[in-house]
């Protein structure tokens, strides 16, 4: 059932704008599950969050009145993982989106616990809540001088080769550098150079994944990606998705009629995502992990 006015223990103030999502995102800003899990859990007792948008500054509070879901993005979600049995959530219909990359020679995810017990978590979630939940994201795939394609290979592999029989989905995507010039001004001020594929490169590392995924059998897919990889069986995928959805909570009519007429295109979004509308209620420079590449901590050192 749905977060309702009588489960709220206050009331929300008077805001400029007031939305009502059926569905959150949780969040592309932040890693949520990681730093705020009980910041979430105390927004969804009281029925609503305030957000502001980082690009005017502009606030609205969004009620969770209506909302059937809450999809997870993550690298870390373990703080999260012994509080999904709480009501606040549990009522509620959820899935995860959980990054898995190894740059830790690197140290471009500094804050991050070690691969293995990245891994460990992601099994953990796994069966707690079915691997048909829990999506692997390898984000972003990137070069640097001394990470070559084949190492980076044997990277992906190892993971993988250990995870496959814990989730249904593996979702990549390729750093994007020149469109984010804070991005360029930390990765100067690192120790490290990064650098994007070329169209070439990204051809021979999703044909090479491909090859990986012959012995994993997992749906493979790309995010925000113009370039058609469909030749070597990689869809477009939608991290928020109606049909991944419906397939995973069909007996939530509430959620079934949302889909109904809310299955389009979110708007807010890339050109290449095709994700459907949701609400996202995270917030940019707030992420703890400081990742060297990320485009939502514009004023992280």
């Amino acid at each position: 059932m749905a977060l309702r006015k009588s489960d709220k223990h206050s009331k929300a103030p008077e805001p400029t704008s007031v939305v009502k999502p059926g569905i959150v995102s949780a969040s592309r800003a932040t890693d949520i599950p990681a730093f705020y899990s009980q910041w979430l859990l105390e927004q969804l007792r009281r029925g609503f969050t305030e957000w502001k948008n980082p690009f005017n500054g502009k606030k609205q509070i969004v009620s969770f009145e209506n909302t059937r879901l809450i999809v997870f993005w993550s690298k870390n979600p373990a703080p999260l993982i012994p509080l999904l049995e709480r009501k606040e959530i549990s009522q509620l219909n959820y899935y995860f989106h959980f990054t898995l990359n190894d740059y830790e020679r690197e140290n471009l995810e500094p804050n991050l616990p070690s691969l293995s017990q990245r891994i460990e978590t992601f099994i953990w979630l796994s069966e707690k809540v079915g691997k048909e939940r829990v999506i692997w994201r390898l984000d972003p795939i990137l070069l640097t001088r001394k990470l070559d394609n084949n190492q980076l290979l044997k990277r992906i592999e190892n993971i993988g080769n250990q995870i496959h029989n814990y989730t249904t989905k593996l979702v990549f995507s390729f750093i994007d550098i020149a469109q984010y010039p804070a991005i360029q001004r930390r990765i100067s001020r690192s120790n490290v150079s990064i650098d994007e594929l070329d169209t070439t490169q990204r051809l021979l590392m999703a044909e090479r994944i491909a090859r990986l995924n012959q012995k994993w059998n997992l749906n493979l897919a790309t995010c925000a990606e113009a370039l058609s990889l469909e030749s070597f069986g990689i869809q477009h995928n939608k991290c928020i998705d109606d049909q991944l959805i419906r397939q995973l909570f069909p007996n939530d009519i509430e959620l079934m009629n949302y889909l109904s007429t809310n299955a389009s295109k979110d708007k807010g979004q890339r050109k290449d995502c095709l994700c459907i509308k949701s609400k996202d209620i995270g917030f940019y420079n707030s992420c703890q992990h400081r990742c060297i590449y990320c485009y939502a901590c514009r004023n992280c050192k």
